[in-house]
């Protein structure tokens, strides 16, 4: 028999270490300028941010949106670095 895992509590209530305030400015402003921007404001895009390292997830129409999302990402100040990890919706890949 197969255990499910147990969903946590939502908020988190673990032991963790809470968000650092740069980390939550950081995530605002790349998210502001996502959703600003004509190419990714349409898109599936999730932000997060540890240690000034952003996070982009979630899914775009294609490989130009792809790397305009990382390129907006990178261009707010405070960014350490990016980890692009978008996929392509609708089964097309650009090679």
């Amino acid at each position: 028999m197969v255990t499910p895992w147990p969903y946590p509590d939502f908020p988190f209530a673990g032991d963790g270490p809470e968000p650092d305030g740069e980390d939550v400015r950081l995530a605002g402003l790349v998210a502001q300028r996502l959703s600003i921007d004509w190419t990714t404001r349409r898109q599936q895009i999730t932000v997060s941010v540890q240690n000034r390292v952003v996070i982009l997830a979630g899914g775009v129409a294609d490989a130009q949106t792809r790397r305009a999302a990382g390129e907006l990402a990178w261009d707010v100040p405070g960014v350490f670095d990016v980890c692009n990890a978008l996929r392509l919706y609708g089964g097309r890949r650009a090679r």
